[in-house]
């Protein structure tokens, strides 16, 4: 089931869905207690009782916790309420990184099949 807007986690409300994945549905949410958007990464339905699946999702949280570095995004809580188990992470505002990537010619992209040589050699690749 797809948060709706209103729906609360903690502290946290939900404000709108911005994309979804095989592992997770990411929201924008409100956090009450600091007055800041946030983004909470949910497990989707059907895998929220799949103990490998949750058990990824924490491996996941404590690795991006663990981690503080410019280029990676911060993790501020996770936690489980009403049968969700979410990661709430700082919102990065911009264009989506499959945005950027769709416009990178198709040159730009490694390939399974590419001879171990291509694989290590610099490629100068510009956006469109």
């Amino acid at each position: 089931m797809p948060l709706a807007p209103g729906f609360k986690l903690g502290p946290y409300e939900i404000l709108a869905p911005l994309g979804k994945g095989g592992m997770g549905e990411v929201y924008r949410a409100r956090d009450a207690r600091l007055g800041r958007d946030v983004a909470v990464k949910v497990l989707p339905d059907d895998l929220a009782g799949d103990p490998h699946a949750l058990k990824r999702f924490e491996r996941e949280a404590r690795t991006v916790g663990a981690i503080s570095h410019p280029n990676i995004l911060a993790l501020y809580n996770v936690g489980s309420e009403q049968g969700v188990s979410y990661a709430v992470t700082e919102l990065l505002e911009g264009e989506t990184l499959r945005s950027r990537l769709e416009r990178l010619p198709s040159a730009c992209w490694a390939t399974p099949m590419a001879p171990p040589a291509a694989a290590v050699t610099p490629k100068r690749c510009s956006l469109k």
